[in-house]
């Protein structure tokens, strides 16, 4: 038996995608996963591609991942993007029994000085109070979600819209050195939403770990630049430790 069959046999893969309302666009790069013989698991996020009925903060994450990867006897390769990438890396820390290998890509988490979070924080509670009378305004609006630099912002619920506020706070009590999984980040050098200089910062701050950087990627390049992203976590994936 190949090593590659006996890693994949023990390791699962789960994929935590980003603010998104759909998985669609995944799939292709999923196929493509699975064509180089990996085994992902692309899963629901609540709140956005599963529905809750309250605002969540990372620790509900954690606990609704904990319970999700019960029934895994093995460690298991978690990769998660922008969002995603949060949740994992939280993930990874409170739960590092569970994690055998640690992919982010384009991640969000780092924390930023003072003066950006609370002006993300008054950017969205003024979305949050005024609504409908700014977003009427494209220039106005078009300012606040650059400002907030979640894109997916406009669409969300007032559910998630707290949710947001509650996982962009949660970036200062993240304590990086804490993640013990041999780590990948792979990052897209023109990302508009997580800047490169969070690539960077995160492969400083996360003891094992390696920075790849896509060229001419924005916030997305397992979308953008599929074969060289997909090759990235075979090798990875296939790497004994």
């Amino acid at each position: 038996m190949s090593q590659s069959s006996i890693v994949n046999r023990k390791s699962s893969i789960y994929i935590l995608h980003g603010w998104t309302y759909s998985k669609s666009k995944w799939a292709p790069f999923v196929s493509l996963l699975k064509k180089r013989g990996l085994t992902p698991i692309l899963v629901n996020i609540p709140g956005l591609t599963e529905k809750i009925n309250k605002p969540w903060n990372i620790e509900d994450y954690n606990n609704w991942l904990y319970k999700k990867l019960k029934k895994e006897k093995e460690k298991i390769i978690l990769i998660g993007h922008s969002n995603g990438g949060r949740i994992a890396m939280a993930f990874s820390i409170k739960y590092p029994e569970k994690v055998k290998k640690l992919i982010l890509i384009d991640s969000a988490g780092i924390h930023h000085d003072e003066f950006y979070i609370n002006l993300k924080r008054k950017v969205f509670g003024l979305i949050a109070k005024t609504g409908k009378k700014i977003l009427n305004i494209k220039l106005a609006r078009d300012l606040l979600y650059a400002l907030t630099g979640e894109v997916d912002y406009k669409e969300a619920s007032g559910n998630m819209k707290k949710t947001m506020i509650n996982m962009v706070e949660f970036d200062k009590n993240l304590n990086l050195s804490e993640i013990l999984a041999p780590t990948v980040i792979i990052w897209g050098k023109n990302d508009g939403i997580t800047p490169f200089s969070d690539g960077k910062t995160l492969e400083k701050l996360i003891v094992n770990s390696k920075l790849f950087v896509v060229s001419g990627a924005r916030h997305s390049p397992q979308f953008t630049h599929p074969q060289e992203v997909a090759e990235i976590i075979k090798q990875f994936s296939n790497e004994t430790i």
